[in-house]
């Protein structure tokens, strides 16, 4: 059998306020605690899903512009790939323009010369590969990326070929000089029955080679500068909404600790007025003394 002990009005009404009072520190306290006015559903459902949707946001874009990060990194190895055929296309042409004036032994030394640079500027090219993606090797190869959850919001980059068969063309140079239109192939040595026109006649194609190369090599770079803004802006915006899961969310801590010291001192005086509620009951007990 429960006994039902019945408490005066005032009591009551004293023990109310100090359950609240630490209902409220024990609020205050998991706010200073975890920094966060909002933690969960149940503290405010509106502004926590509201924050949520804004953190989940900032996440996806953040995982995007990790892919447009490693996406910059590959256009930029295949920027220094053309560079750096360029560069040897350069040389083949400082090749061709002393094969001019010289004898058909110092000729057989440069054709060798020359096909050795034609080798490795293919080798070059192979080379030019970025986790498993090679920009100048094929036309087929394409860098895609998408920067948010938009289907339109995307870029697509192909890829070249500049291999020396595909891009150093011989004609007008003749296929018995520049066979498979390969630079490597040129026979130095017939070029004595014909004069220093096929050496001329070479070297401007490799100087209209060295062109194409530089205007992929623009290509790539315009792309490059395309990602790194939307990179920046990516990076902005991820702070903005993550701001604005904050402004939600977060506490606000020097209020939330001027809280604390207020409820602490409610609660040392609410202990003080339950305790003179009581006194009356006290009074009674003494009767009995």
């Amino acid at each position: 059998m429960t006994t039902s002990i019945t408490l005066g009005a005032a009591t009551q009404q004293n023990l109310l306020s100090l359950q609240q009072i630490n209902q409220n520190m024990g609020t205050t306290q998991n706010r200073l605690a975890t920094g966060l006015a909002v933690s969960s559903a149940v503290d405010d459902a509106v502004l926590f899903f509201q924050a949520q949707s804004l953190s989940n946001r900032a996440n996806d874009l953040t995982t995007r512009k990790s892919a447009m990060d490693q996406g910059v990194s590959s256009l930029t190895t295949a920027t220094q790939g053309v560079q750096a055929e360029i560069s040897i296309l350069q040389q083949i042409q400082g090749v061709l323009q002393s094969a001019k004036t010289q004898n058909a032994t110092q000729r057989k030394a440069s054709q060798t010369q020359v096909q050795t640079l034609a080798q490795q500027l293919n080798n070059l090219v192979g080379d030019t590969t970025y986790q498993g993606l090679n920009l100048v090797n094929s036309t087929k190869s394409k860098l895609a990326l998408q920067f948010s959850d938009s289907t339109k919001s995307t870029l697509s980059v192909n890829g070249f070929n500049m291999l020396v068969s595909k891009l150093v063309t011989g004609t007008g140079v003749g296929a018995s000089y520049f066979a498979s239109a390969a630079v490597g192939n040129l026979k130095f040595t017939a070029a004595g029955s014909l004069g220093v026109s096929i050496f001329d006649k070479a070297y401007n194609a490799i100087a209209t080679a060295i062109a194409k190369a530089q205007a992929n090599a623009q290509s790539l770079g315009a792309n490059v500068s395309l990602l790194q803004t939307r990179i920046d802006f990516t990076a902005q915006y991820t702070v903005t909404l993550n701001g604005g899961a904050s402004k939600l969310t977060v506490a606000d801590v020097n209020q939330e600790s001027t809280n604390l010291v207020t409820l602490q001192t409610r609660q040392a005086l609410s202990i003080q007025s339950l305790s003179i509620a009581t006194s009356s009951e006290q009074a009674v007990l003494r009767l009995f003394h």
